[in-house]
Parts: C-alpha cells; structure tokens; sequence
C-alpha cells in the first residue's frame, strides 16, 4: 500500500518478536523493515526508530547490585564501614531505586546520606508539598526526612512517600540512613561523608562543580559502569532496573549500531533512511508537570544525515493571516506559501515567529517514544515519514 499525496508526516509501530540477549538485533529488524518495504510504506528519507531497551537487551547490557557496589569502593575508594553522600538523585523505583540499593550495599556497616531538591526532583516529581516548600525557601533551611509530616511527602499521583522508601531501602542492606532535603548540592560536605554521588542526570556537571568547590571525593552516576564487560559510555545514567538484582544499562555503541543498521537496511531493501536509537521522549506532562526525560538525551545513538539539522520553518498559520489580511484569495495564498517553503529564513525573521529550533532527533525520538509507550504493544522500532 503505498500513502497517497495528501498524506503528511506520519509515524507507525512495526511488531516484533521477544528479544533477549544474543538476538541478531540487525536481522531481526531487517527482516521486519523488509515486510514495511514490500507493502510500500518505506521511502528514501524515512526514519527508523529503534528503542534503546531492545539494543541494551540484545547486547546483554546488565550489571548486578554486587557488581555495582564494588565498583563505588573502587572508584570513590570506600569500605564497608563508610558514609556516602548522594546528592540529587530523582525519586523513581524503576530508575533509581536499585542503584541506592547497591550504594548502601557497598557500606553495610556505614552510613548513607541522601540529598533531595525540593519540591521537585530534577523531572518534576514531587517530594514536597508546595506550600510546606515554600516555607521551606522562604527559611532556607535544610530539613531532615524526621522533621516533616509524611504526609506531607506522598507523591500526587502515585501516592507513594518515596523519602520513606529510599531510607527503608538503605537500611535494608544494613547501612544507617539519612534523608534530608536542601537545594543547595555544598550542604552534603557538612555532613562529612567520605565520598560523594552526584546522582542528577541532566545538571550532573553543574552539581559536580558546585560540589568540588568544597569536596573533592566526587563522582557523577556517568562514572560508575563505563568499563569492564558490561558497561556504557553513558555508566549508570539511563539505566532501569531488571529482573532479581539486575540492572540493565543503557546501550552502548548506539551510533555504530545505527550506521551498520542503516547499510543492512539499504542493502536488504535499497531505500537510504536514517536511523536513530532513542529512549524517553523530551516533553513534559502538563497535568502532572513531570519531565519525562529521565534518560541523559534522548537519543542515544544516530546515523550521520541528522548532524546540524533543526525542526524549523515559516508559522504557516501567521503567514496565512498576513496573506489574507492583503486580500489574496485562497488559491493565492496557497500559492505564496508553497512559494515561501522554498526559501531559508533566519531564526529571528518574522515568518519564524513562534517556530523555535529544535534538533530534529530530538523531535523524532520524542514521536516516536509516545508511538512505542514502553513497548507494551510489541513494537520496539517505530517508522516516522514526511518530517527530514
């Protein structure tokens, strides 16, 4: 089938089998690209979107708590009787739950420190209500977890107190916990903790050299699991938990993949399309304010025809305004608008008013992780038409 001409972008899941590690990812997506290709839905300029979770799981991508726990003494040079400090770490079970699972577990005997912003984490959760917030700030002090009302703490949409399940967490691999809140990354340094994780995803450099003017002993979640058999140059940031005490890792090589996919792809069906390996979506929930990217990017891997290239053009709907504000007849401003696709504007050109730039990966990715979900229909590699 192929679309007719009046059909503009367009964006559709292709299902697919159960991938498990040692899956030929290529293949098994070759073949289902072929099938797009014989019903003439794939076009030169397509994109096909592959999520991240699948490339992770076909490479075999995990690392276990024990795995993780020593690679913190190893890397922050503590034992099993030391105080860790973790500042800014997002309130997630799937995302972070195991990693402060394995920190604790690297200090049995110790202490772990935990260091929350308020009144949201770093993706807009919510930690705090917002008015106990606002006095909060208005006082600028740093409150511990035992000075505030739980009820205070519950999350509006998953009702779970997640300051009261990261301490029973910590304490239930033995080590002593300790939560407080404070938007201030330095605060952590008072408590005098022997090392430091700076736990937020997209502010990790910021916090990082905040927290160096005053402590030295720091490493950012990037640090942790970037080398040895399982590993991401992204280490522990984008990471979800898995099945017992695993953690599944973001994937690594992701544009090498893409580029090797984007030949197969060609050689199988001789379409030239563009691939990108992409995980959460980059927007934000307006009924619930939560950022939805908790992964670093959302694109973890590309093939080279998305370098330097932006969603951006004319306001269509203001420059038709204008047209018919002049008089032109429809006919007319059809034809001045065509007219007008074929010119570049700049950024800051009237026609552009409103059109903000974005990569286009990052446009793409985000379409293509609200098409997948969480790949609950079967359809881990999305198709997007008609937007390169």
């Amino acid at each position: 089938m192929k679309l007719p001409d009046n059909i503009g972008p367009l964006a559709f899941g292709v299902k697919m089998g159960v991938i498990v590690p040692g899956t030929d990812l290529i293949k098994m997506i070759v073949d289902a690209i072929k099938k797009v290709a014989a019903a003439e839905l794939l076009s030169d300029g397509d994109v096909v979107c592959v999520t991240e979770s699948v490339l992770a799981r076909a490479q075999d991508n995990y690392v276990t708590v024990s795995d993780v726990s020593k690679e913190i003494s190893k890397k922050l040079g503590t034992h099993k009787g030391s105080k860790i400090g973790v500042v800014f770490p997002i309130t997630s079970r799937n995302r972070f739950s195991m990693i402060l699972q394995s920190i604790a577990a690297a200090v049995p005997e110790g202490e772990v420190l935990v260091q929350l912003s308020y009144p949201t984490d770093e993706v807009g959760n919510q930690l705090l209500d917002p008015e106990i917030a606002e006095n909060l700030a208005a006082n600028n002090k740093c409150l511990l977890y035992e000075e505030l009302d739980p009820q205070h703490c519950l999350h509006p949409i998953t009702k779970v107190n997640y300051l009261k399940m990261y301490k029973e967490i910590i304490e239930g691999e033995g080590a002593k916990a300790t939560i407080f809140l404070c938007n201030d990354p330095r605060m952590m340094a008072n408590f005098a903790p022997e090392g430091i994780i700076v736990a937020d995803i997209h502010n990790r450099r910021k916090t990082l050299h905040k927290l160096k003017q005053v402590f030295m002993n720091c490493v950012t979640l990037q640090d942790l699991c970037n080398e040895g058999d399982s590993w991401s140059e992204w280490g522990l940031l984008g990471s979800n938990m898995s099945a017992h005490d695993k953690i599944k890792l973001a994937p690594r090589e992701a544009d090498d993949f893409a580029k090797t996919l984007q030949l197969a792809i060609e050689e199988a069906t001789g379409r030239k399309v563009e691939v990108l390996v992409y995980g959460d979506g980059a927007y934000k929930d307006p009924s619930t304010g939560i950022y939805e990217l908790a992964d670093p990017m959302p694109v973890f891997g590309k093939t080279n025809g998305f370098h330097g290239r932006y969603r951006e053009g004319i306001k269509y709907k203001y420059a038709a305004d204008i047209y018919y504000a002049e008089g032109k007849s429809v006919e007319e401003i059809e034809a001045e608008l065509l007219a007008q696709k074929q010119h570049s504007f700049a950024q800051n050109h009237i026609l552009t008013e409103g059109t903000t730039p974005r990569k286009v990966e990052d446009v793409i990715a985000s379409l293509a992780d609200l098409v997948s979900g969480s790949a609950d229909a079967g359809t881990p590699v999305v198709v997007v038409k008609g937007i390169l």
